[in-house]
């Protein structure tokens, strides 16, 4: 038996005795992941002893090195440990934005100090993320950021404003977008820091969306104190550091719906089935052409990851992954509201768990907003995977 073998032989024993039941089971959007953080909400307990389990072995974040919480799997393992997981149906442990974006971009630009600091906690589910990139002046054109960052010495003096900055009211830290050079072009001039989101002088305010429900928030900044070595890289040369982790975040916003039931036993489910098919012409037609375009993302996504583990950059492809992962969303969720039919307009009601269904269905409208329009992913696929003339 080679290694590998022996890998998957043990990781499929270790899954078996380990996963919860509980977490064997789709989950049924973000508000359903685990997210950990130093006030976390668990749907069930299974959630925290799952979460707890895998970061065990530095399975939440299995390729990160060991020492600073991950699993110190070599691609191949970490391969493996991934299908054994969907093999079971076992859901990610943690979800976090620690993971996804702020991680990657640590173990790359990150000092000693920040990444013994910072990694393991985000490892272990202990310490949950928010981004603060947007601005009211700058959404798509990001690069004319005005948030203030002034050196007063001993530390930095933060003083400005962030929009559609996703959960920052249950985050625990930031890591933020400044303008440190005033006189510079937009592009200079903009450092990276972190800071913790009890810092006197931060306020995050919920707006409330067409959904009802309010991820995203408007997060003010009065007179915050930043320890200097939060800041990460170098001063002045942060938009290096933003334009690496844009990439990582459009990938994660391409692939959010990985792990969510097929979109045919959604919709049998809801209306049933005739002679083992469903009755509605149409309706079937439209999920079979739906699944068939999620499978080829999903390979589409897997090749262009380990490609990526593989040492490539994912460049423009990270916009294609993240504007056809989130047009893919939005269409699943026009089905599971043509198939639900009028039930699928209940607003409030136990049986509709409070109109869960509709509000999903809302607020996937702004999944072709976030983290860059669906118009800016298109321009630059245009210009730089395309290269079509005058892009």
């Amino acid at each position: 038996m080679s290694d590998l073998d022996q890998f998957r032989q043990d990781t499929r024993a270790w899954l078996a005795e380990n996963c919860p039941k509980e977490m064997r089971k789709p989950v049924k959007g973000f508000e359903d992941a685990c997210w950990g953080g130093r006030n976390p909400e668990y749907s069930c307990p299974e959630q925290k002893l799952w979460m707890d389990r895998m970061a065990s072995r530095g399975w939440t974040v299995p390729t990160w090195p060991k020492e600073y919480g991950g699993g110190g799997l070599t691609k191949a393992e970490a391969k493996i440990l991934k299908s054994e997981m969907r093999r079971i149906s076992a859901r990610n442990p943690l979800s976090s934005f620690g993971i996804w974006m702020l991680g990657p971009a640590l173990l790359k630009f990150g000092n000693e100090e920040q990444k013994l600091e910072h990694l393991p906690p985000i490892a272990r589910g202990e310490i949950r993320w928010c981004q603060g990139y947007s601005e009211p002046g700058a959404g798509s054109d990001l690069a004319a950021l005005a948030t203030k960052c002034e050196d007063k010495g001993d530390h930095f003096l933060v003083n400005g404003q962030k929009v559609w900055t996703s959960y920052a009211d249950k985050a625990d830290w930031i890591f933020c977008l400044v303008r440190t050079d005033f006189e510079a072009t937009k592009h200079t001039g903009i450092s990276f820091v972190l800071f913790d989101m009890e810092t006197p002088g931060v306020e995050a305010k919920p707006i409330k969306l067409i959904s009802g429900r309010s991820p995203f928030c408007e997060t003010f900044f009065e007179d915050v104190k930043v320890r200097k070595d939060n800041l990460v890289g170098e001063l002045n040369k942060g938009w290096t550091i933003a334009k690496y982790l844009l990439t990582h975040e459009r990938e994660m916003i391409g692939g959010m719906s990985e792990e969510m039931r097929p979109i045919s036993e959604i919709t049998a489910a809801s209306i049933g089935l005739v002679d083992d098919k469903l009755a509605d012409p149409m309706l079937r037609a439209k999920v079979a052409e739906t699944e068939v375009d999620e499978w080829a993302y999903m390979m589409t996504l897997t090749r262009k990851l380990a490609e990526a583990k593989a040492g490539a950059s994912l460049g423009a492809d990270s916009s294609m992954l993240k504007y056809y992962g989130t047009e893919l969303n939005k269409r699943r969720y026009e089905l599971m509201m043509d198939a639900a039919g009028h039930d699928g307009l209940e607003w409030e009601g136990e049986r509709s768990k409070d109109g869960d269904l509709a509000r999903m269905w809302l607020r996937t409208k702004g999944n072709s907003i976030e983290g860059g329009t669906s118009e800016v992913q298109l321009n630059i696929i245009s210009k730089h995977i395309l290269r079509l003339p005058g892009a």
